[in-house]
């Protein structure tokens, strides 16, 4: 039985690919690395918002409520 991809997965590996493609941009090309690493951090930041907003880690409005006993 192999590894499943889950959501939150490819989340992290979209960050880093957006992330080292600013980098792979501002290095290989005449753009500035300043700039191009600045765009990928708001196609970073976009996915990062989409994984805790759109499709956040909790299933519906009740989970917000719930304690968490390993803090008590």
């Amino acid at each position: 039985m192999g590894y499943t991809w889950q959501y939150y997965d490819l989340i992290l590996l979209g960050v880093f690919a957006s992330m080292g493609a600013g980098l792979a941009v501002g290095t290989f090309t005449e753009v500035a690395a300043t700039t191009s690493v600045l765009a990928a951090g708001v196609v970073a930041v976009a996915l990062i918002g989409h994984g805790l907003f759109v499709n956040g880690p909790v299933d519906g409005a009740d989970d917000l409520t719930d304690e968490v006993d390993a803090l008590n």
